[in-house]
C-alpha cells in the first residue's frame, strides 16, 4: 500500500485493487482444488476445502495482527474491569467478531445445503448490498449518520441487484435447488443475514461516531474483531468435535473432515491464506472513511463479482474450465453501469470530505 491519504479516492482504488487481486487468486485456487477429477484436478471435498481454507485465512490474519501489533486502539473512554483497563469500543467490536464467527460457518453450510454453489454465492452477495443500504437508512434516522445517501448510490444499488438477479435467474433455470423449499437452508441463511447485518451496523457505528476530525483506527478494529472471531470459532469447533453424530449425517461429515482429511489439505490451507488477505481489504473497504455503508458495500460486492468473472475466464484459459456464459457478461454490463453511478457519487463525496478536512484543526 502506498502513502495515499486516508479517505482519498486513490486509497479506495488501492484497496479495491488488492481485494480484486487476492479474490481472483483465491477463486482460481478454489476452482482448481475442487474441480472434477475427470479433468485431472484434485476434486477435494467441498466442505473439507471450506474448512481448511478458513483455517488458513484465520492463521494469516492472526499472524499479521500479532506481528504488526494492530490491537492497540486509542479511545476517549476506557472501561475498568477489575485490574483490566480497555477501550470502550471493545464492548461492541467483540460482538462484531462473534457475528463474524457466525458468518463464516453459515457461509460454509449454505454452500453445502444448496445444490448450486452459484445460487448461494449470489444470494449472499445481493443480501449484503441490501443490508448496507438498510444500515444507512437506520443510522440516518437515528442521527448516527449525518451524511445523505446520494441518488447515484441508490441507482448503483438497483443495477447491482439487477446484476445478481440476472445470474440467479439463469442458475435457477438450469436446475438450481429452490432455497424456499429447504427449511434448513432458510434457517442458515437467516443466521447469516442477521450476523452480517449486526456486523455492518457495528462497523458503521464505529466509523460514524468517530467524528470527521477524529482518528479512525481500522487496523485495531480488524484485530479485535478477528481475534474474537477466531476464539469463538475455536470454542464452537471443540464443542462440535465432542458432540455425538449419526454416521452419514452432516455433523459426522464435518468431524471426519477434521479428523481424516484428504491428502490435499496443506494446499487447502495455503489457498486459504489468499482468503485471509481478502478479509483484510474487505473490512477496510467496508469501513472506508467518509463513505456511506451503501457505497462501501457496493464497492466491496461489485469488486468480488468482477473478480469472480475474471477468475472464471482465467480458469477457462489455463485449466480448460468453462468460459463465462451469456449471463456472466450481461451481469457484468449491469455492474459497470453501477460502477459508473458510483464514480459520480465518489466525485461528490471526495469533494465533501476535502471540505470537512479543511475545517479540522492541524495536528
Amino acid at each position: 500500500m502506498t502513502k495515499s491519504n486516508e479517505g482519498s479516492t486513490r486509497r479506495l482504488l488501492e484497496l479495491c485493487g488488492c481485494y480484486f487481486l487476492f479474490y481472483v487468486i483465491y477463486s482460481l485456487a478454489t476452482k482448481y482444488l475442487t474441480g472434477p477429477a475427470a479433468q485431472g484436478l484434485p476434486a477435494v471435498d467441498q466442505l473439507e476445502y471450506l474448512i481448511f481454507s478458513t483455517i488458513g485465512g484465520s492463521l494469516i490474519c492472526l499472524l499479521v495482527i500479532l506481528f504488526f501489533r494492530w490491537g492497540k486502539m486509542e479511545s476517549a473512554r476506557y472501561v475498568h474491569w477489575g485490574k483490566f483497563r480497555f477501550p470502550g469500543e471493545f464492548l461492541y467490536i467483540v460482538p462484531s467478531g462473534i457475528c463474524t464467527a457466525i458468518v463464516i460457518p453459515t457461509t460454509t453450510l449454505l454452500y453445502t445445503l444448496l445444490r448450486s454453489v452459484m445460487v448461494a454465492m449470489l444470494i449472499m452477495r445481493g443480501s449484503v448490498i441490501v443490508i448496507s443500504r438498510l444500515v444507512d437508512a437506520i443510522q440516518i434516522q437515528t442521527g448516527i449518520l449525518r451524511k445523505k445517501v446520494y441518488r447515484e448510490e441508490d441507482l448503483a444499488v438497483v443495477f447491482a441487484v439487477m446484476a445478481v438477479c440476472v445470474q440467479l435467474f439463469f442458475v435457477k433455470s438450469q436446475g438450481g435447488r429452490d432455497l424456499f423449499h429447504n427449511p434448513a437452508a432458510m434457517i442458515v441463511l437467516g443466521s447469516y443475514l442477521l450476523g452480517y447485518f449486526i456486523r455492518i451496523y457495528i462497523m458503521n457505528y464505529y466509523k460514524n461516531t468517530r467524528g470527521s476530525c477524529a482518528k479512525q483506527n481500522n487496523k485495531a478494529f480488524f484485530a479485535v474483531e478477528q481475534v474474537s472471531a477466531s476464539l469463538t470459532i475455536l470454542l464452537v469447533l471443540l464443542v462440535i468435535m465432542l458432540l455425538p453424530a449419526l454416521k452419514g449425517g452432516l455433523l459426522h461429515h464435518l468431524q471426519q473432515c477434521y479428523l481424516a482429511p484428504g491428502r490435499h489439505w496443506p494446499g487447502e490451507i495455503l489457498a486459504g491464506t489468499a482468503y485471509g488477505f481478502v478479509a483484510f481489504f474487505s473490512v477496510f473497504i467496508f469501513m472506508f472513511k467518509g463513505r456511506t455503508a451503501t457505497f462501501a458495500g457496493l464497492a466491496n460486492r461489485l469488486t468480488s463479482l468482477v473478480a469472480g468473472t475474471t477468475a472464471t475466464l482465467l480458469f477457462a484459459v489455463f485449466f480448460q474450465g468453462r468460459f463465462p456464459r451469456i449471463e456472466d457478461w450481461l451481469s457484468l454490463v449491469f455492474i459497470f453501469i453501477a460502477v459508473a453511478f458510483m464514480t459520480r457519487a465518489e466525485t461528490k463525496r471526495a469533494a465533501e470530505l476535502k471540505k470537512e478536512n479543511s475545517d479540522c484543526p492541524a495536528a
